[in-house]
């Protein structure tokens, strides 16, 4: 698909990084996500009867940066093994976030907000150096001279 709109897997690396890293400095800053919706959207969602369609942490868990990371490393190899090692390690990643999400409300009780934010902090930074690596290794590959 990519090699349609010819964008190259570099190319990707460094967009897919950048969104990463924008993630990781909004957890690292602890703030509380806030949605912005379009005056349509609002519009569209006060005629709906329910608005709870998609859970708040879906744009988190299976938006921009999650699809990045598969497309990056689903291109390292074409072999069917690496493929199916692919989708097998997605589906242990859903397992445990199900697993993550089941005991949050519980682990909440013992787990201050200081706590939390302190977690998140330490996810966000986990996250940026994740996506460093994405973003050098996309330019590496943009602009070979840089590798020397």
């Amino acid at each position: 698909m990519i090699n349609f709109f010819g964008i190259s897997i570099g190319s990707f690396k460094v967009g897919g990084g950048i969104l990463l890293l924008l993630m990781a400095i909004s957890m690292m800053q602890a703030k509380d996500v806030v949605s912005k919706n379009t005056t349509e959207e609002e519009s569209e969602a006060e005629e709906k009867e329910s608005i709870a369609v998609v859970p708040i942490a879906m744009p988190l868990l299976s938006g921009p940066g999650a699809i990045s990371s598969v497309i990056i490393y689903s291109n390292n190899s074409s072999a069917p093994v690496h493929l199916v090692l692919i989708i097998i390690i997605c589906i242990l990643i859903a397992l445990i976030t199900y697993c993550c999400l089941r005991i949050a409300i519980p682990l909440i009780k013992y787990i201050s907000k200081t706590g939390i934010n302190i977690i998140t902090r330490l996810m966000g930074l986990l996250l940026s150096a994740i996506s460093i690596e994405f973003i050098s290794s996309g330019l590496i590959e943009l602009l070979p001279g840089l590798s020397g």
